[in-house]
């Protein structure tokens, strides 16, 4: 396969149109249909279910615009990472980051290093460190800022100085808006959020102790925001960190017994990296220990 035909088949599937698909690519229709066609052929499936005026892709179709999405990011960052330039740095350097009160003390870091190196460009991927961890095994993130717990067995890693606070995100009509601090007997009655991840879920149990089995789950997700507007439509109450971020008619109360969680910058081990990346995170350790 051919990352230019790989493009190709991208094009014409967010397109679902080979006209349209052709005419963003410079390319003639039948010259368009023919690379589809021969891409069929060499991998031996059908991609397309082709109408009239649409095509759709099949369920092959959608497991290779997977793939080809992952091939193309991974090919375009590997030419970035062998770009030069004569006595000075240049490069990318992909991170990925939860939403995190930790991403300021990052982003502080990374400020400093452009001062020292300005031709050096990041690239910020946003998830929860489940699947964070997943593209840079994939190759498609160096680094990753993640929230523990989380199982960094497999990788180097630099703890970073700051604290990530647990609490909940409350209606500011609701009774316990107006407490200083919120114990786990206060919560049994209410319909809870939590983050969908499962050692989050789990630490949250512990936190609770005995009174783990009365938890009341209304739903989980990924993204604080998400989870605030759920909260402010009085569909439950968010247990979550502490993040500088306000919303409308809702409230950040901490938990009692307080708390919190490390956070942790990691890449993988014995990885060979970009002068970029490398240069980083050496810069990082630094930054930290000052």
């Amino acid at each position: 396969m051919e990352l230019r035909v790989l493009k190709y088949f991208l094009i014409a599937a967010r397109e679902e149109n080979i006209t349209k698909a052709a005419h963003l690519l410079h390319v003639t229709q039948p010259t368009l249909s023919r690379q589809l066609m021969q891409l069929e052929k060499e991998l031996g499936v059908k991609l397309f279910e082709r109408s009239r005026h649409r095509i759709i892709l099949t369920e092959d179709g959608m497991l290779l615009k997977r793939r080809a999405q992952e091939i193309i990011t991974l090919a375009e960052k590997t030419e970035r990472e062998f770009v030069r330039r004569e006595g000075e740095m240049i490069g990318e350097v992909s991170i990925g980051s939860g939403e995190l009160k930790s991403s300021r003390f990052l982003g502080e870091a990374v400020a400093a290093f452009q001062k020292k190196h300005p031709l050096v460009q990041f690239r910020v991927f946003s998830g929860d460190s489940d699947n964070i961890k997943e593209q840079i095994e994939q190759g498609l993130l160096d680094l990753g800022l993640l929230m523990e717990p989380v199982d960094i067995s497999k990788y180097e890693f630099i703890q970073i100085p700051v604290k990530e606070e647990w609490g909940i995100l409350v209606h500011e009509d609701s009774p316990l808006a107006r407490k200083e601090r919120v114990r786990p007997e206060d919560l049994i009655s209410c319909p809870l959020l939590i983050g969908q991840r499962e050692l989050v879920h789990q630490q949250v149990r512990n936190w609770f102790g005995s009174l783990s089995e009365e938890m009341h789950m209304a739903a989980n997700g990924n993204l604080q925001y998400n989870m605030a507007m759920m909260v402010r439509s009085q569909v439950g109450t968010a247990v979550t960190i502490r993040l500088d971020c306000q919303y409308d008619h809702v409230c950040f109360v901490p938990l009692s017994p307080a708390l919190e969680s490390n956070t942790v910058l990691v890449w993988k081990k014995v990885q060979p990296f970009s002068p970029a990346v490398t240069a980083f995170i050496e810069f990082f350790q630094k930054f930290v220990e000052k």
